[in-house]
């Protein structure tokens, strides 16, 4: 399409990119992962699933949105109409995650301006719990609306819309700041946490190898699993982003560049945060595996503490929780345009500003579940189905869609036409066979834990919702795939 809006540059592409898949979990998730599953040795199964299952996935969606000159849906529906479900399914995982994202989003906000007077010093478990959220004791007491993070919410998607309220032409501006910013910021938490009494400690626990862990089934479907979400793969975004870049730009290096880019962030995050924690375990006298073990919380909970026993520690809470902030911007104004491109594809004459409003609106109201003092316990529940059955069967069909229907061949052949470096057979082997493979055995484990046990223990209610999240999209793209097309008249003479 000649009127198809484009990057500025191929370098604002690849930064937008990066941005999206460089996001919280680079600060927090892959640090704990490692420090959990065998320290360095949880490099090798993390590398070798980057190399088998990301890189690959991660040039499909760049291929798919390239050729197509489409978001998710139609780049699908181009393949076979029955298949824009997988496009749909995919949007509207994205939502869905960036509905909840959002909130997180103004919890670091909330964070930033608590830092400026430490607010959050002393018990930072209780502060979090029970002065930032109000959590209340249980999902099934709501509890009524948190107006401090409801508010903070607003200000979130207002930044989030005047992000994409012009497409990729404010997409593109707002990069060029939010992709590097953080970088910086990481690196300077580095500088700080080596420097720190103690930290070595921390980065051997880090980086120390448990090489026993290498045959432990559970360390690959972790490592796995972060490859896969941390490249933003099955929201739709990388395709949509692409299909934004000319016909013929270079794919494999594009794709190469992002992903080894974002695992770079994770692998240098981990020494900011371990280094940090080898300080903290010193000063309290505990084990640094005892911190490590914090996960999710580490952001919130654990990191605040350690900052408030270094000196400059105001300086430092904010520039955590800057870096916080624009790691997660990029994320979800992503997972946004994602959605606003497969409707202004579809309604060519929509007012690209009027679009980008609509769905941030509906985001906003989305996430108001999550504001409540209920409301980490609905994210906590949304997430793990989100990501655990819907990214999976996404991706799962996005396989089958290129690998089987398409052609892995016929877009390998596209893919080397346009790029300097050339990929191999070995490609569309991962397409149809390896990856597939792969992501049915991770949706099978998960599912067989769910018939053991309710997740985390929750009322079967709560599961139930927890599995609405899954099938509800999956129903509405299976039916709108199968509704009978509209003949278009024939004109008679």
């Amino acid at each position: 399409m000649a009127d198809r809006a484009r990057w500025s540059s191929r370098m604002i592409f690849v930064f937008a990119a990066i941005g999206s898949a460089v996001g919280l979990g680079n600060v927090w998730r892959f640090p704990y992962l490692a420090g959990k599953y065998g320290g360095g040795a949880f490099l090798i199964p993390y590398l070798i699933a980057l190399i088998i299952m990301g890189i690959p996935l991660l040039i499909l969606e760049f291929a798919l949105g390239q050729k197509m000159q489409r978001g998710a849906v139609h780049a699908f529906a181009a393949i076979k109409r029955k298949f824009m479900g997988v496009g749909l399914m995919a949007i509207f995982t994205g939502f869905t995650v960036v509905s909840y994202y959002a909130v997180v989003m103004a919890w670091s906000l909330m964070y930033l301006f608590y830092s400026f007077t430490l607010k959050y010093a002393g018990d930072t478990k209780d502060f979090f719990f029970n002065k930032a959220l109000q959590i209340s004791s249980s999902i099934g007491e709501i509890g009524g609306i948190n107006l401090t993070i409801l508010l903070t919410l607003v200000v979130i998607w207002v930044l989030i819309y005047f992000c994409v309220w012009k497409g990729v032409k404010s997409v593109g501006k707002v990069v060029v700041v939010t992709m590097p910013l953080p970088v910086i910021l990481i690196l300077i938490l580095v500088l700080r946490g080596l420097t720190l009494p103690n930290s070595l400690e921390g980065i051997i626990f880090y980086l120390k190898p448990n090489f026993a862990a290498l045959f432990d089934t559970e360390v690959w479907t972790a490592a796995m699993s972060q490859i896969f979400f941390t490249l933003s793969l099955a929201f739709g975004i990388m395709i949509a982003y692409a299909s934004y870049m000319k016909k013929d730009s270079d794919i494999t290096k594009n794709a190469v560049i992002t992903s080894v880019v974002n695992s770079a962030i994770s692998i240098i995050a981990g020494f900011a945060v371990f280094g940090t924690l080898g300080y903290m375990a010193f000063k309290q006298a505990v084990p640094v595996s005892e911190l490590a073990a914090a996960g999710p919380s580490l952001a919130f909970i654990v990191y605040p503490k350690a900052i408030t026993m270094i000196p400059m520690a105001a300086l430092f809470g904010v520039i955590f929780f800057v870096t916080l902030l624009t790691l997660a911007i990029d994320s979800a104004f992503s997972l946004v345009e994602g959605v606003t491109t497969v409707v202004s594809d579809a309604w060519h004459k929509a007012s690209r500003p009027l679009v980008s409003l609509i769905v941030c609106a509906l985001g906003f109201l989305a996430g108001i579940i999550f504001t409540t003092r209920a409301g980490l316990y609905f994210l906590d529940v949304v997430d793990h189905f989100a990501t655990n059955f819907g990214l999976i069967i996404v991706g799962i069909l996005e396989c089958i869609a290129v690998g089987w229907v398409f052609g892995a061949e016929k877009l390998r052949k596209y893919i080397n036409e346009v790029s300097d470096y050339k990929i191999g057979k070995w490609w569309s082997f991962c397409i149809k066979y390896l990856i597939p493979i792969l992501l049915i055995y991770l949706i099978a484990v998960q599912f067989v834990a769910e018939m053991k046990a309710n997740y985390e223990g929750y009322p079967n209610w709560a599961i139930v919702i927890g599995w609405l999240v899954v099938l509800v999209p999956l129903a509405i793209s299976f039916i709108v795939s199968y509704w009978p097309e509209k003949k278009k008249a024939v004109a008679t003479s």
